[in-house]
């Protein structure tokens, strides 16, 4: 019982502090107990970030020679690039370490992001959606003990990777040898990235009930971030009329440190004070709503469902349905705004290397090369959703949602099926959404409205990539729904290659062990069909594999 002191006009203080401290009770059990149950992903996080820099950090450096170098600064002025990699601070006086922290450090970001995201809703939102935080808050525990242990693993699952980059980055073969402060800074501003995405996490994962629709908005906010970035930097390659969109991004920020050039660490300020006012909103939230429920309140359903839903396919469209409106906007915002800068492109071609020129089409096809460049990286976007799309399967599978549907007539076969082929229509549909938006885009900056069909045929061509992989996690999730993860190596291996592949001097025969390099940068290549047709059957017997596993294996709810 807690003992108060009254006084005139005031609440008692000792009550306050007392119900201060009754909110956090447990936190450091729940911090135990989930560094236990992550023993495997947390190491596999940290650890695969930190390699994954290591490979950039060495790698360039061994085969970039003087006249790469200045290949790369060129290049880097070019629009695309601007979008690839980031605003290219220091370039004009270019070293490895320019432009590994200028370029490649992006996406060890991005991957930061992720990780806090999905750290944040496995041990928060999950935990509600599933029964079991009901179970652990029946001891003595307070309310906001399970938010802040999640906050805390992130946070140091983030400092880890900040350490791990930056120390990696200091005893990398970069020449001339990086000093200590900038490469502290380097890996302080990936960890910073995602600690500010911690904090829309905390606010994300309390508005819906459900984890896919939590994980789903912090993950738009993550696109969003990427996409206003982009146009940012982008425009600061031409006029710079829109140069001040970067410093609206949580990306941008971590970038704007310029690491070996301006070495200025108070753009992380500004990911720090996302992170805490995303921690401390989400607590007002949590503390405005009911254990397994949603700040946003679940909308009413008809009394009567419609007619279309009595079948497996009609339901797992209806699952999908809000990801795939909000993916779709995004796509056709994202393809118009790129499309946009086809032509600015294109003009800037005179400033170019003849090297560089060459291996974007040449300078009659640059800008043919560039809008079928950037077909290649809509389908790694859209593959992003195919895995998660199988993820949010195993969520309903995990969340005791599949096992009802189950015990009716409904087969495994046909429950699987129907998922699979949502997720693949879909697929096709945003790239070809992608595809009319650049089209869009393109044609009305040049005039040439020739592009459009073409522009769009490219984009949507290359869903047999991610068909690919869509049967690839189908084919884990039947198997062991636990190695489900595996699928993003394959991702982020193919990735790599894709974006980076010919700048590092890859051999042929490595460039094509990735599935995004066989359909053709259509309409600066011919679409290679045989390619997209083998690409196809392989998903298609991947699926097989898996609905097979599937009919097999116990439905796992834990």
């Amino acid at each position: 019982m807690t003992t108060t002191t009254e006084r005139p006009g005031g609440a008692a203080p000792q009550e306050t502090t007392s119900r201060q401290r009754g909110a956090l009770t447990g936190t450091g059990t729940l911090l135990r107990f989930m560094v236990r149950r992550d023993r495997v992903r947390l190491p596999a996080w940290v650890l695969g970030l930190t390699v994954l820099w290591a490979y950039f950090a060495n790698a360039i450096g061994a085969v970039m020679d003087a006249e790469s170098l200045a290949g790369m600064a060129t290049m880097a002025a070019n629009p695309v690039m601007a979008l690839i990699g980031g605003p290219g601070y220091g370039f004009d006086d270019i070293t490895v370490a320019r432009l590994v922290a200028g370029f490649y450090a992006l996406y060890l970001m991005l991957g930061a992001a992720f990780m806090s995201i999905t750290t944040l809703s496995r041990h928060t939102r999950v935990e509600e959606q599933t029964g079991r935080a009901e179970l652990v808050r029946a001891n003595v525990l307070g309310r906001h003990a399970q938010l802040t242990a999640a906050l805390i693993l992130a946070t140091v699952m983030n400092l880890l990777v900040a350490g791990l980059t930056g120390l990696v980055t200091l005893g990398s073969t970069i020449e001339p040898p990086p000093d200590a402060g900038p490469s502290l800074l380097m890996g302080a501003g990936i960890g910073a990235a995602g600690l500010a995405f911690a904090g829309v996490a905390a606010i994300t994962t309390q508005l819906s009930a459900f984890s896919r629709a939590g994980s789903g908005i912090a993950g738009a906010v993550l696109g969003a971030a990427f996409v206003v970035r982009g146009i940012g930097d982008m425009s600061t390659t031409q006029d710079g009329g829109l140069g001040w969109l970067s410093w609206l991004s949580p990306l941008g920020w971590s970038q704007q440190t310029a690491p070996f050039t301006l070495d200025r660490w108070w753009p992380l300020l500004l990911s720090v004070a996302v992170a805490c006012a995303g921690a401390a909103v989400g607590y007002a939230l949590q503390t405005r709503r009911d254990l397994a429920a949603g700040v946003l309140p679940d909308r009413r359903g008809s009394a009567r469902a419609a007619a279309w839903l009595r079948s497996t396919l009609a339901l797992a469209y209806r699952l999908q349905r809000p990801s795939l409106i909000g993916w779709s906007v995004a796509m056709v915002l994202a393809g118009v705004t790129f499309g946009a800068f086809a032509q600015p492109m294109q003009e800037g071609a005179a400033d170019m290397p003849e090297d560089i020129v060459a291996i974007m089409g040449g300078a009659e096809g640059l800008l043919e090369g560039y809008l079928g460049f950037m077909g290649i990286y809509f389908a790694l976007i859209v593959a992003v959703y195919v895995v998660l799309s199988v993820q949010s399967l195993r969520g309903e599978e995990q969340g005791v949602r599949a096992e009802p549907v189950l015990a009716t007539a409904v087969s495994r076969t046909s429950w699987l099926g129907s998922w699979t082929a949502v997720t693949a229509v879909g697929a096709l549909w945003l790239l070809l959404l992608a595809g009319l938006g650049q089209g869009f885009g393109a044609a009305l900056g040049t005039g040439d409205w020739e592009l459009f069909g073409p522009v769009a045929l490219g984009n949507a061509v290359h869903v047999a990539a991610a068909w690919l992989l869509l049967g690839l996690a189908v084919a884990l999730y039947g198997l062991a729904p636990r190695l489900l993860g595996l699928v993003w190596i394959v991702f982020v291996y193919g990735t790599v290659l894709s974006l980076f592949g010919e700048m590092l001097e890859f051999d042929q025969a490595v460039l094509d062990t990735s599935p995004f390099q066989h359909v053709g940068q259509h309409p600066a290549e011919e679409i290679s069909w045989g390619a997209v047709g083998i690409l196809t059957a392989v998903g298609a017997l991947l699926v097989g594999a898996g609905a097979a596993a599937f009919r097999r294996r116990d439905l796992v709810t834990a």
